[in-house]
């Protein structure tokens, strides 16, 4: 009889095991896989934004008649504001790219030209304004995850109202017409934070070094001492830029 029961029980043993060690492993709590790491940041795309800052010129004119020559000194600091549009492509932390420019210079008179005492004590006033600036210039950076470091060079052209000659003692002035625009080299530097996956702030600084440009006083201008006469930009004749920009940047391909 008590082997009886010894086997009975060995037998209820073996058949409930297994379906409590099931029952114990339902009520154990189950880990969830990990979340993926999210992809690196890249600042790989094509990229659209406006930027806004200020601008100071500086001219170096000069006469060929009464051979002499003057400067204007650096123009005090005008408002421009306009868009840039570019691309940018990274291999590890070097970024390369280009970058073009168009900006409004919001001002009437962009000099301090100062007269010069003629012989015979004419006094005469040359100006000349800048009202737009273009560029176009490659990009080498390098990254710091969402900070860019980067430089530029290229080239900008200037949009000018030409030269206005004006004989201060008796106010009459003449100016030229046309095409008055003119070219030079770029160098530019700047920072660049991605503040998004897309979005990005960014403050640079640039300097234009620009050509020459001449206006030679028709006849039947206002002051016939003057006829003949050919003014000349020359020498340190620049523009000089700090703007702050917003670019939204298309990802090529999402993340690298």
């Amino acid at each position: 009889m008590e082997m009886r029961k010894l086997l009975l029980s060995a037998v209820a043993t073996l058949i409930l095991a297994p379906a409590a060690a099931s029952a114990a492993d339902l009520r154990m709590p189950v880990k969830a896989p990990p979340a993926p790491m999210p992809p690196p940041f890249t600042w790989t795309g094509f990229y659209i934004g406006g930027n806004l800052g200020g601008a100071w010129a500086h001219h170096n004119f000069n006469d060929n008649f009464f051979n002499f020559g003057f400067d204007d000194g650096n123009s005090s600091g005008v408002f421009i504001g306009g868009a840039q549009v570019g691309a940018n492509y990274q291999i590890n932390q070097f970024v390369i790219g280009f970058e073009g420019t168009f900006d409004w210079a919001a001002n009437n008179n962009n000099n301090n030209s100062t007269g010069v005492l003629l012989p015979g004590g004419q006094l005469v006033r040359v100006t000349s304004n800048d009202t737009w600036i273009s560029t176009a210039a490659a990009r080498l950076g390098w990254a710091v995850d969402r900070a860019l470091f980067y430089f530029k060079g290229g080239g900008g052209w200037v949009g000018n109202n030409g030269f206005t000659v004006t004989d201060v003692n008796t106010g009459a002035s003449i100016s030229t017409s046309g095409n008055n625009n003119v070219s030079g080299w770029l160098f530019g530097a700047g920072l660049e934070w991605a503040f998004t996956d897309n979005w990005s702030v960014k403050v640079e600084y640039d300097y234009l070094g620009l050509g020459n440009r001449s206006f030679t006083v028709p006849v039947g201008a206002p002051f016939p001492r003057l006829v003949g006469d050919t003014f000349t930009t020359s020498g340190n004749t620049n523009v000089q830029m700090v703007t702050v920009g917003l670019n939204y940047r298309f990802n090529w391909g999402g993340y690298r």
